[in-house]
């Protein structure tokens, strides 16, 4: 009879493993809007009055895919575009006078112009954009003149001699900014924090045309 009956100390252990296993376990991701449950991959949308990018359940994302000049919140569309042959010569990019040879660009509909940022260990950065300098870039790329304002963006990479430029979600441009944010050592970044970003820039290459 004794032989079936737990002891404490065997309740202790197994109440202890337990706990161990849900402290590990990541809290579930659930939708901002309606609270529903989500999975690893799920649409996200943004928040027009603060720049604010949320989760969301599919549901609600359908509820905000069209434009209108009374939503609160727009869906962040899913599709990468690969500027194959994006016409930008050294003095053009220099003209911009970005500090660094990372950034994106996205037109703030709110203050009615194109903002560039570039990730930095602080994180998105706000940089002083000359805007003549920028009209000249769009004139000689059409693909600039169709990004969707606040959820589209340019993003640029020129570091160690690439030259990579796509047109991605913005929500992409924060999780870049994320990953440099926490994985930057140093004054150069360290090579781990470079890898993870050719590894960021090559899955953005498999979306494109996906």
């Amino acid at each position: 009879m004794n032989a079936l009956v737990a002891s404490s100390s065997d309740v202790r252990n197994v109440l202890g493993a337990l706990r161990s296993v849900s402290r590990r376990r990541p809290p579930e991701k659930r939708c901002e809007l309606c609270g529903l449950g989500l999975g690893p991959e799920h649409p996200h949308v943004l928040q027009l009055s603060d720049r604010r990018i949320l989760c969301a359940c599919d549901p609600c994302a359908i509820l905000f895919s069209h434009r209108d000049e009374n939503r609160k919140f727009i869906r962040i569309p899913r599709e990468v575009r690969c500027l194959e042959d994006f016409c930008i010569e050294d003095t053009e990019w220099n003209n911009l006078r970005i500090p660094i040879d990372l950034a994106f660009f996205v037109h703030n509909s709110a203050a009615g112009r194109v903002i560039a940022y570039y990730p930095s260990p602080a994180g998105p950065t706000e940089s002083l954009l000359d805007l003549r300098a920028w009209e000249e870039i769009v004139h000689n790329n059409v693909a600039l003149g169709q990004m969707r304002p606040d959820v589209e963006a340019l993003l640029v990479d020129r570091t160690r001699g690439n030259r990579r430029y796509f047109i991605v979600p913005i929500d992409q441009c924060y999780k870049l900014t994320g990953m440099i944010r926490m994985g930057w050592r140093g004054f150069s970044g360290g090579d781990a924090v470079w890898r993870e970003v050719d590894g960021f820039f090559e899955s953005l290459r498999e979306r494109c045309g996906a």
